[in-house]
């Protein structure tokens, strides 16, 4: 009798193939690798699973670019006044959990993960939304198919039943 698959074994497995086929897609796009990793790291990190929690990785990732390019662009405007920076990343900190009120934005981490990814990348966000973007897809791709690796694993190595 075959011994069954973890689940974590089989999104472990497919989680290392798609890491390095997400490097070379990454390198060969022009992307940033550790921004796709991040994007990644945020569909993992949502509570919620599937399409929907997708759905809800990419909106928070999304504003959470928005909300750093506001900071960024917010604190330019008095450039000698760095409190009017710090008093900015405040109110934007509060604003950014309080969105979590919408359903499509509830995933705080992911706002954050956004938000540093933008400020990580000197405020590209051209750059850094198909990387995020891109990675959020791996990541489902990386866990989705772990799920159906361990399923389809363990079907086959049960036993048969007197019934069957």
């Amino acid at each position: 009798m075959m011994r069954a698959m973890s689940t974590l074994l089989a999104i472990a497995i497919t989680t290392g193939v798609l890491s390095g086929l997400w490097g070379w897609v990454a390198v060969s796009l022009g992307l940033l690798g550790w921004a796709g990793f991040l994007g990644c790291t945020a569909y993992f990190a949502c509570p919620q699973g599937g399409l929907k929690g997708l759905a809800i990785s990419a909106s928070t990732l999304m504003s959470g670019i928005i909300w750093a390019q506001i900071i960024i662009h917010g604190s330019a405007l008095a450039p000698h006044l760095e409190i009017i920076g710090y008093m900015m990343t405040g109110v934007v900190a509060f604003l950014m959990c309080i969105q979590a009120k919408q359903r499509l934005l509830s995933f705080v981490p992911g706002t954050f993960i956004g938000a540093c990814a933008t400020f990580a990348a000197q405020g590209d966000y051209q750059l850094v939304i198909p990387s995020v973007l891109l990675g959020l897809v791996f990541g489902y791709a990386m866990k989705n198919s772990g799920l159906w690796l361990a399923a389809r694993a363990n079907k086959k190595s049960r036993p048969l039943s007197v019934s069957e």
